[in-house]
């Protein structure tokens, strides 16, 4: 059975290109971001940890870590951080988990269990791992993001996500589609119509259950 939403994330110990993590100590009281790629020195996984970077700012501001994953060794990452941050213009301050035997891409259902990785690999050896996790600070998924080899990650749609997930978390709202932050959310069927007025104040009432209320900043 593969990880679900609400599933505590497996916990590892692995090294990574800043060396070695306990991934559950590693989170700590964070959100996390665990987002994997087949193999160092490729084109698409170059820009999407040059996006990652830049980005830097925006993760801190959502008190956010994020890691990523490849299936080369940590010296490999060291070496390709050098092109990532020559291509992003910005620091990849990010640790990278060197997955070579695939230990964690199995524990989190990246890719076939019985994957294996053959001297001379290329990308399409291990091109089932390109998924994005969003961990909330009691380990659960809260979100998972799996692309095909050939489409590029959007992450200003992984920040939107992070941003509904947090918005939502703990709270008796969800946010509808295309939402932004400022925008207008969605009160939950758990609240009847006073109790949702009561906690978020006016109530725009599309439907008898679908009901709109001020973003609570």
């Amino acid at each position: 059975m593969g990880l679900r939403i609400n599933d505590i994330v497996p916990n590892f110990t692995a090294k990574t290109d800043q060396g070695e993590i306990d991934f559950h100590e590693w989170i700590g009281d964070s959100w996390a971001i665990l987002f994997s790629h087949p193999k160092d020195f490729t084109p698409v996984c170059t820009t999407e940890f040059g996006a990652v970077a830049q980005l830097a700012d925006e993760w801190e501001k959502r008190g956010t870590k994020v890691i990523g994953l490849s299936v080369d060794g940590a010296d490999e990452h060291v070496k390709w951080k050098s092109d990532i941050e020559g291509f992003a213009g910005a620091k990849a301050g990010f640790p990278i988990i060197a997955d070579t035997d695939l230990a964690v891409s199995k524990a989190f259902d990246m890719l076939p269990a019985e994957a294996y990785l053959p001297d001379g690999r290329t990308a399409a050896d291990s091109a089932s791992v390109r998924s994005v996790f969003i961990i909330s600070p009691d380990k659960k998924v809260q979100l998972i993001m799996t692309y095909p080899m050939s489409v590029g990650r959007n992450f200003a749609e992984v920040l939107r996500a992070l941003d509904g997930l947090q918005k939502t978390y703990g709270a008796p709202l969800a946010t509808p589609a295309n939402w932004t932050v400022g925008q207008d959310v969605i009160a939950a069927l758990s609240l009847d119509d006073a109790a949702a007025e009561e906690k978020f104040g006016a109530v725009d009432k599309k439907l008898p259950y679908l009901r709109f209320v001020k973003d609570p900043k």
